[in-house]
């Protein structure tokens, strides 16, 4: 996330590097002196919009370097950047605005100022604009990230801006990110990854080689990127290693660090990991979008065989952590329980209406992450699950009552259960048992369209079975999800493809 220290930094590699690649994407190559090019252009047409001072401006996270650009201008005129998914739905994005009191969404087309035209071209939308209670925004610039985007309406984190920098400052010296560098950047721009991937290495002069989302789910096509670029940092969800090892058929030398974040990883993938990028260091790397990365693990292969999984291993220096029991008590050496911790970069809260505060989400000034843990022996941590009905999703948690209230908001659909099934490729798909009304002609096309409305790709079921037919309840009145997975169900549709953490 820039701050005025990457600010200043940008600034500085623009004057000393002008002519080093910052960008790549599509098969052209931004510059640092083009970028700031560009960043100035479309300042000075933000700034002739005459919008509102004071308020948030809503960028959605359309990858490419124009948005890059957009962020950064918008950053420099000293506003806060509300960037949401760029697959969010309209109703959804509103609410977000009138959550965050957001009163513009600025978008730029690909063909700006960093395509050759020299122009920019901003395009800007009214939203309706609300009063986001919690805590109020510090001054300066800034971004705001949402969490996954799981829900129709996501959480939005406020970061610290001091946090930010000590992130950034970890990131360059733990990953030797400098001027020269080559990361790739698989995420889309909203995520917490991107704090790494992009902003970290624009602040170090490096290059971030931006994967286009048209091909995030093409085998083929990002082992060209990955071989054409030869980056040195690649930090991804496991859902990018498993399509790139199964589609190289040759080795990818050159990367020194590899990064694996978002969800657990099987042991054969980690082992086709290695034999596809040789020479690289393999890292698990554990963190949430409040706290950011909270855990590091560096992967010893023979290890992980013997165990037969992968740790998040211990925190990085700085961070404190906990397990806590279902008693709430602490749980001392070797033990399972909630994992909480605390972190040098963590936020300084949520904005918005629906989640006032953080306080739900903290325990004696510690943030509650949600997920479960086993502590062993050595104090090495290992995921065991989610204290939750959250689940991940090709890498992005996703909340199975949320898509459940959004199918329930269809005026034909009487009942919803929304079953996460294991994936070998996405982690999870998610597959909806629908009742609907008497007189009720649903399909599942028109139920993934409903929910496109209100929720993320990664969140809209896979496969629909509908029926009319009541849904079986245990003895406290609660839809049986159990019943509903022994019966199994027709694959209707095929699950959504989408990626990220």
């Amino acid at each position: 996330m820039p701050t005025p220290m990457f600010l200043t930094a940008l600034t500085r590699r623009a004057r000393e590097l002008p002519d080093a690649p910052a960008l790549t994407w599509r098969g052209r190559t931004v510059s640092y002196r083009e970028l700031a090019a560009a960043a100035a252009a479309t300042r000075a047409e933000l700034a002739a919009l005459d919008l509102p001072t004071g308020v948030p401006l809503c960028v959605p996270a359309r990858k490419s370097p124009e948005t890059v650009a957009l962020v950064i201008a918008c950053l420099q005129a000293g506003r806060r950047v509300l960037l949401p998914s760029a697959g969010l739905g309209a109703a959804a994005l509103d609410e977000l605005c009138m959550q965050t009191g957001c009163s513009h969404v600025l978008t730029i087309p690909a063909s700006g100022p960093t395509g050759g035209t020299g122009e920019a071209r901003l395009v800007m939308a009214a939203r309706p604009s609300g009063h986001a209670p919690g805590p109020a925004l510090p001054p300066g610039p800034g971004l705001l990230l949402t969490t996954s985007g799981s829900t129709g309406t996501p959480k939005t984190v406020v970061l610290d801006t001091d946090g930010v920098d000590r992130f950034l400052a970890w990131a360059v010296d733990r990953f030797g990110i400098g001027s020269g560098a080559r990361v790739l950047n698989y995420a889309p721009l909203n995520f917490d990854l991107c704090l790494l991937d992009v902003w970290s290495t624009l602040a170090a002069g490096g290059c971030a080689d931006l994967v286009d989302p048209d091909i995030a789910m093409d085998g083929s096509r990002l082992v060209a990127v990955c071989a054409e670029r030869k980056p040195h940092v690649i930090q991804a969800v496991p859902l990018f290693f498993r399509l790139v090892t199964d589609a190289s058929d040759r080795p990818l030398h050159g990367v020194h660090h590899i990064l694996l974040t978002g969800d657990t990883v099987p042991v054969p993938l980690l082992e086709r990991i290695a034999e596809t990028f040789p020479g690289a260091r393999l890292w698990n790397v554990y963190g949430c979008t409040e706290t950011n990365d909270s855990f590091l693990h560096e992967i010893d292969l023979a290890e992980a065989r013997a165990a037969g999984a992968i740790p998040i291993g211990r925190p990085i220096g700085g961070v404190h952590a906990r397990v806590v029991g279902p008693d709430g008590r602490t749980v001392t050496g070797s033990g399972a329980g909630e994992l909480l911790v605390s972190t040098p970069f963590q936020m300084r809260g949520y904005l918005g209406r629906s989640t006032v505060g953080d306080a739900g989400h903290r325990h004696d000034g510690m943030f509650r992450t949600g997920d479960l843990v086993h502590r062993d022996e050595f104090g090495l941590m290992y995921l065991t699950g989610r204290s939750d009905r959250q689940v991940k999703v090709r890498g992005v948690r996703t909340n199975l009552e949320e898509v459940e209230r959004v199918l329930l908001t269809h005026p034909r659909v009487r009942e919803v259960a929304v079953i996460a099934e294991p994936d070998d490729t996405a982690g999870h798909r998610l597959h909806a048992v629908v009742r609907g009304t008497p007189e009720a002609r649903l399909n599942g096309l028109g139920l993934r369209v409903h929910c496109a409305a209100g929720l993320p790709r990664t969140a809209i079921p896979g496969s629909f079975d509908i029926t009319h037919d009541p849904l079986p309840r245990t003895s406290t009145g609660k839809v049986d999800r159990n019943a509903l997975r022994r019966v199994g169900h027709p694959d209707i549709t095929h699950p959504t493809e989408e990626y990220a953490r």
